[in-house]
Parts: C-alpha cells; structure tokens; sequence
C-alpha cells in the first residue's frame, strides 16, 4: 500500500506539471508516449508483440495521430492529414500481411488494426479536449481523469467497508456491488465539488451545468468499470497479473488507463454537446 500512494503522488505531481505546459509539446508528447505504452503492453499482451515490423506500423500510427495537431499548429505538413496516413497505415498492414501470410491467419492484422484504431482514438481525445475547448480544456481533461479515477478509488473503500457482494468474481474479485455503488455515488459527489470551486473561485468566464455534470460523475463510474473489466478479461484469458511495471504498485499504463479509454470519448461528447460546460 505504501508504495501505491508514493506512486500516486509521484503520478499526481508529474499530471500536474504536464496540465501546466497542456498548450505545448509536453502535453503532446505525455500522451503520445502513454498511448504507445498502452499500445505495446496490448500487443505484448496478447503475442503479438514478436511481429516486429507490424508493431512498429502501430507505434508510428498512434505517436503521429497524437502529435499531428502540433505539427499542424506550427504550419507544417499541414496536407498530411488523418485520412492520408491511415490509409499509409492500413495499407502497410495489408502489404505485411501479403508478405508474411504463411506466417499467421488473417485474424492478426485485423487485430493490430483494431487494436491500434481503438488505442489511438481514446488517447487522442485527451489533446482534442484541450484543442477544441480552448477556454477550459485544462479544467476539462482534469474533469476527464478524476471521473475515471476517482471512481474506483470511490469503489476500492466503500468496497472495504460495505463490500458483501461479488460483482465478478472470476474476472475481478475483489469488486463487489457496493463498490461499485458507493464509487459512482462518490464520483458524482466530487467531480460537481470540483465543478462548484471551479467555476466559482477560478474560472468566472464560464458557465458550469451542475446538475449535468453529477449526473455525468455518475455514468462515468459504470462506464469506466466496462473498461476496467474487459482489460482484466484479457489479463485473465492471457494469464498475466499486470500489464507491466511502469508504475510500482499499480502496474503498466494499461492498469492505470484502462478506464479512462472509455471514459475520455464519453466525456468529450457531453463537453462538445455542451451540457457539462459552456463559455459566457
């Protein structure tokens, strides 16, 4: 325990130092650095990984899908847009596959593909946060994480306390339904504290649906828990107990992040449709 709350200040302290520098290269390349992590314990995960120049294809892919918005702010290779290189990708998939079919089944590059794809889009969301909500886009990928965090930190001692039922047992045993309803009830509780301090103390130029965002706390905790528990059905069915080490206590990026794939696309549609937040 003690080396997962030193991991957890360490963790905070390195979120807050890349939130202050969100609008440069930092922010950039944090999550394009998380988002291939993620990739790579995901391949590795599922034996893939051996597939080198395959691998290297996905990597590409999500390090350029996440930087590309800052290439592009400095005027450069601003033709080269989204579509152009995710046809180079698929097509490079293709060509290795042609290449090496007496190696594996077609089921494998419609793996790194998806797999890629899906990795890519969640992770990207976080710097469109910033990108499109110029006005409170830090505060917005802030709200993002803690309402995937905070939920199953919410979880974990209400769990503690209360837990009598198993909600998984064979996926996940030590969540139980009180968890889960003591850590949605939190999640709403602190994102709309976080909102209230927000919107009256910090950022007076903006206008805070309150109502909205408890509710969204709230279905963030559900949704953040999909995603918790289809990456443990992939630990389960691969026989591995964390998706790496990068963070003692906690595990791979993949262990950390897992919920916050989820969450991150949800909660950039409610910022879009302009429900949680809005600009006087």
């Amino acid at each position: 325990m003690k080396t997962r709350v030193i991991s957890s200040f360490v963790a905070l302290a390195f979120a807050i130092l890349v939130l202050v520098f969100a609008h440069t290269w930092v922010l950039y390349l944090t999550v394009a650095s998380i988002a291939v992590g993620a990739l790579y314990e995901l391949l590795k995960a599922m034996g893939l990984i051996k597939y080198l120049p395959e691998c290297c294809a996905c990597f590409a892919f999500t390090a350029l899908d996440c930087l590309i918005g800052m290439v592009h702010r400095h005027n450069f290779l601003t033709i080269f847009n989204r579509e152009i290189y995710t046809v180079i990708f698929v097509g490079a998939l293709a060509c290795f596959y042609l290449k090496n079919h007496d190696q594996y089944s077609y089921s494998v590059p419609f793996s790194f593909a998806g797999i890629t794809l899906c990795v890519t889009f969640s992770f990207r969301t976080l710097i469109r946060i910033v990108e499109d909500f110029p006005d409170f886009g830090v505060f917005a990928v802030v709200l993002t994480l803690a309402s995937a965090w905070l939920a199953d930190a919410g979880a974990y001692f209400a769990g503690t306390f209360f837990g009598r039922h198993k909600l998984a047992p064979v996926i996940s045993p030590k969540k139980t339904v009180e968890g889960v309803i003591g850590g949605t009830v939190c999640n709403g509780v602190i994102l709309l504290i976080a909102a209230i301090v927000y919107g009256k103390l910090i950022n007076k130029g903006v206008t805070m649906h309150y109502p909205a965002i408890f509710i969204a706390g709230m279905l963030c905790s559900p949704i953040g828990l999909l995603g918790d528990l289809a990456a443990s059905v992939i630990k389960r069915q691969t026989g591995i107990k964390d998706y790496g080490k990068i963070m003692p206590g906690h595990g791979g990026v993949m262990d950390r992040f897992d919920s916050v794939m989820f969450v991150a696309p949800f909660m950039y549609w409610l910022f879009a449709a302009g429900w949680l937040i809005s600009a006087k």
